[in-house]
């Protein structure tokens, strides 16, 4: 008797199902399909500001990076969210603000990757790519990165 009413509870957890029939309520976050870019104001030195400028197939988005003391920054271009698993271009030029001249430029191909930030049966999907603009290396990967001091 147990693995008769075992086997349609588990298939209807597989399914996604809760036990009274109702599907899981999905969370109400948001998210936009972008590609980022993350940094250490630290890494590009002294007191001077810096111009972060991260193009994506031609659309730019630019900023002043934080202080020094600021544990990390970031800049996003955003991007269609209909795009779908395709690849993008993308250029990062990092310059001084004092001088104008360019510490850092870069560019690379991204694939983007799905993300569902309320679940996989939830809405959104939006599509992602993300770097840290490194200060010797360009646009690298993030993994590793202490966001915090």
């Amino acid at each position: 008797m147990r693995r008769v009413l075992l086997v349609p509870l588990l298939a209807m957890a597989l399914a996604g199902c809760s036990f009274l029939g109702q599907d899981t309520p999905c969370t109400k976050a948001d998210a936009d399909s972008e590609v980022s870019a993350v940094w250490q104001p630290a890494d590009f030195g002294g007191r001077d500001a810096v111009r972060t400028r991260l193009c994506v197939d031609g659309t730019c988005e630019e900023r002043t990076s934080g202080s020094p003391d600021d544990p990390f920054a970031s800049l996003s271009v955003r991007l269609p969210d209909d795009i779908g698993s395709s690849t993008v271009q993308v250029r990062l030029t990092v310059t001084s603000e004092k001088s104008g001249d360019t510490l850092v430029e870069d560019h690379t191909r991204a694939r983007l990757t799905e993300q569902h930030p309320n679940g996989t049966s939830c809405p959104p999907t939006v599509w992602t790519a993300t770097f840290r603009a490194h200060p010797d290396k360009g646009l690298t990967s993030p993994e590793g990165m202490k966001l915090q001091r």
